[in-house]
């Protein structure tokens, strides 16, 4: 490679870097005032997502804006209780807009940052996105950052009780749904059944969705969708707010306390939050006690950022540690109760038994063996330069991630599962100014991630691999259509690193060593892809509108895919991968049709998406016939498992999300939500054992009925009633296999195989809430909000719950741990306003 590439990059940022210092001073200055009366409002956010920078209007309405670069940008101006109004805007000196809102309890459009180069108006691009405010995250209630979307059309969540949730968009998850956390792809182990997303939902002030391939923006793991957890706003210019959080949820006594403090002046900003959470095992009426799905977290963040007329440079740093148990659902014969896997030094030689526990044990915020440490620590550092009217955008990070289970009593502070990875991502983009009516940009984006087993049992080996991939984006306006789309080539190469270990104890060893076992033969592979995306929105009238798009993912296999040669500990199975494995690729089309008016918004999206070379665990057979059963690995405890084995068929998903919001202006005071989504999920060419895809959701249907009420006298504002009903429909297209892959049989788990092969029965669960603000002479001193899901107490059985198949409670013929019963949750939020 030529050196002086690099070097001729970095020289050409460093003279785009200063030449735009010298460009003139560019502010956006005007007014926001009442639609209806012309009254001045106060306190409305003027905000230019693509420069993180805004301002607030003061009491007479006015705001202004300096620093601004040279360049189109979207410009947001929200206040509460009146609709948000979007408008693009070319800025170049000074330029003045005044806004005049409409009263409004919904919001009728939203700001995009998702998938698309800039900022942009979501009605406006062909992919379909579901945003998910801080106000609905607020309202609601949850144990999780997956868990708070989890009711949101097209989205699911496959879980492991009330600490961990993998995201599910339209029947597909694990590592074909990627994360974005503070902008940047989150590098983890998600591979895993029983790994969720290292996030704290404090730390999310609103999530995008981005449901259907999403490799273009992204590359690999995106061919399913994106998951965008989207921080903070920086404050506006000369504001230092903070605000304290207080939540108790009373089935699994959760207490989640949260500190936060921000602040700009003179162009620098600055952020600092602390929060810590813990919960007890939960409760449900079928199971008491779901003993050890206790957790906690602690998660610690801060940014710091200067703003200038060339643009912006930021640095955020994050640490998350959470605690959490694994249920395995050993239940005593006589009583049904859950048992405590334990070990005594005095008691059958200190082997592990099981015991009854106390009840202090059975809300206990300790989790015991079976338990996992998960940290993850991340540094981001978040760059826009001004090149002209363009721009260049370049974010880096760094990311540790560091994952221990615990599953062996004798050695209870032990991790017999440990994986230790170090990772970076990188991604640098031009946004070019608009040419002839095109919005063109461009760039290169990446990964790079190393990653050790640390642990005695071993499923993957040693491994790294590094992604590049590049791409062009464009966009262009003719009258009512907007026409997108854009091409993107990827490479990744993967090395996994040869691995002998001792076969009594796994641990590692000369490969001449006795009893030595070859774990995992070393490999390198390469991966390549191409993406693309095209489609169109056109404007049947200001509110009524389609979209049409074509995409074409890919996603590279994974480390289990390519490499595992192990027993698979949260799944009891003897999986083998296979290093010559190939990527799969899709090809999705998707449709939406929607109105957005002052009364009513409706949207519907169907899409088909069509897999090739999908890649799925097979059963292996023995020559017998009956299962292929891996015993290499008895002496160690870990073998007699059932084999598979990673291969590849077709595969084929279609359904669609319909969303309906009736919102009357003339009634103001009532508001009905409602959403249903369907998906269908299945494999080509294989047995029906294995026709449908595992963990593809029911249908569901949601329906919220809220009451909200602008001003009860002068203490209280913003309120609101709210009735809510959820419909899991039965799910009878199941994965049959899946019932070996969780280590059950005829002979030794009759009922759970049975409950396997069997349809998981619907449900109907009710919720409600109520909430608003205490004021006292405009000042807000707090908001409230109080929340009770599963109204009824619902004994209820999830379908993505990975639970369904744990082990049978005699005393009553169930089989598995059911979900949470009734919760009430009492949340509190104090805003803190220091007057400067």
């Amino acid at each position: 490679m030529n050196r002086r590439i690099p070097e001729f990059f970095f020289l050409s940022l460093m003279l785009s870097f200063f030449s735009s210092i010298l460009y003139g001073q560019n502010k956006l200055i005007g007014k926001v005032s009442d639609a209806a009366n012309g009254a001045m409002l106060r306190g409305a956010s003027i905000y230019i997502p693509d420069l993180k920078t805004g301002a607030a209007s003061d009491a007479n309405g006015n705001y202004v804006i300096n620093n601004i670069p040279s360049g189109t940008y979207v410009v947001e101006v929200t206040i509460i209780g009146y609709a948000r109004q979007l408008e693009t805007i070319f800025i170049r000196g000074t330029v003045e807009k005044n806004y005049l809102l409409k009263l409004s309890s919904t919001a009728l459009n939203d700001v995009i940052v998702t998938g698309v180069s800039s900022a942009t108006d979501k009605q406006k691009i062909p992919i379909s996105i579901t945003v998910v405010t801080n106000q609905y995250l607020q309202e609601n209630t949850s144990t999780n950052v997956i868990d708070a979307i989890s009711k949101v059309p097209g989205v699911s969540a496959m879980t492991d009780g009330q600490s961990i949730s993998k995201p599910v968009i339209r029947g597909l998850g694990y590592n074909r749904v990627l994360t974005v956390n503070d902008g940047v792809q989150q590098i983890d182990q998600v591979w895993f059944d029983e790994f969720g997303i290292e996030a704290d939902p404090d730390a999310v002030s609103s999530y995008e969705i981005l449901k259907g391939p999403a490799s273009l923006s992204y590359g690999s793991d995106a061919i399913a969708g994106v998951i965008n957890l989207i921080p903070e706003q920086p404050l506006p210019e000369g504001q230092t707010k903070g605000d304290v959080l207080f939540n108790y949820q009373t089935n699994n006594g959760l207490i989640n306390t949260m500190g936060h403090i921000a602040g700009t002046k003179n162009g620098i900003a600055w952020s600092v939050r602390m929060d810590n959470t813990v919960a007890h095992a939960y409760q449900n009426p079928f199971d008491g006690y779901a003993l050890n799905s206790q957790f906690s977290n602690f998660n610690i963040d801060g940014t710091l950022g200067i703003h200038r007329k060339w643009g912006y440079t930021q640095l955020h740093a994050g640490y998350f540690d959470m605690a959490t148990g694994i249920v395995d659902g050993t239940r005593d014969s006589a009583t049904g109760i859950m048992m405590r896997q334990v070990s005594y030094p005095d008691l059958n030689g200190g082997e592990p038994t099981y015991e009854i526990p106390t009840h202090q044990e059975q809300t206990s915020y300790t989790p015991f063996v079976i338990n996992q440490r998960i940290r993850h620590t991340k540094l981001v550092w978040d760059n826009s330069f001004a090149v002209g009217n363009g721009r260049i955008k370049a974010i880096f990070s760094y990311q540790k991630n560091q994952r221990q289970e615990s599953n062996d009593p004798t050695i209870p502070n032990t991790p017999n599962i440990y994986y230790s990875s170090n990772g970076t991502t990188y991604d640098v983009r031009y946004i070019a100014p608009q040419i002839n009516g095109f919005n063109i940009s461009g760039g290169v984006n990446g990964v790079y991630q190393s990653s050790q087993s640390l642990g005695t049992l071993l499923l993957i080996p040693n491994y790294n691999f590094f992604q590049a991939g590049a791409f062009a984006i464009a966009s262009k306006k003719i009258g009512d259509l907007n026409l997108s789309g854009g091409i993107r080539y990827d490479t990744r190469t993967f090395h996994g690193l040869d691995h002998w270990v001792d076969s009594t104890t796994q641990a590692p060893v000369d490969p001449n060593a006795p009893n030595a076992f070859h774990e995992f033969v070393g490999f390198s592979s390469t991966f390549n892809g191409m993406s693309f995306s095209f489609g169109g929105t056109y404007d049947f009238t200001k509110n009524i509108y389609a979209k049409l798009n074509i995409a074409r993912g890919w996603r590279a296999p994974n480390v289990a895919e390519c490499a595992a040669n192990g027993v698979h500990d949260g799944t009891v199975v003897y999986e083998i991968g296979d290093p010559s494995i190939k990527p799969e690729t899709s090809l999705e089309e998707d449709f939406t049709f929607g109105i957005n008016s002052k009364d009513i918004g409706f949207e519907i999206n169907l899409f088909n998406n069509n897999i090739n070379r999908f890649i799925y665990a097979q059963g292996l057979q023995s020559v017998s016939g009956g299962d292929s059963i891996n015993n290499s690995l008895n002496a160690a405890g870990l073998g007699a498992a059932p084999v598979y084995k990673y291969t590849q068929t077709k595969a084929s998903l279609y359904g669609g999300e319909v969303v309906l919001n009736i919102h009357p202006e003339n009634l103001s005071w009532v508001e009905l939500n409602t959403t249903l989504s369907m998906v269908y999920g299945s494999l080509k060419g294989v047995p029906d054992s294995v026709k449908y895809l595992p963990f593809v959701p029911p249908t569901r249907i949601t329906a919220d009925l809220k009451f909200p009420v602008k001003r009860i006298g002068n203490t209280v504002s913003n309120v609101y009633m709210k009735f809510g009903l959820l419909n899991c429909f039965e799910q009878k297209n199941i994965y049959r296999q899946y019932a070996i892959y969780n280590g059950l049989s005829t002979a030794l788990t009759p009922y759970e195989y049975a409950a396997s092969t069997s349809a998981t029965k619907g449900y109907v669960l009710f919720n409600a809430g109520v909430g608003g603000d205490i004021i006292s002479r405009g000042h807000r001193y707090c908001s409230i909000y109080i929340t009770c899901t599963n109204l009824f107490n619902t004994g209820y059985m999830d379908y993505m719950s990975r639970f369904k198949y744990d082990p049978v409670n005699y005393t009553t013929g169930r089989v598995g741990v059911f979900n949470m019963g009734r919760n009430i949750s009492f949340k509190v939020l104090i805003p803190i306003d220091f007057k400067n």
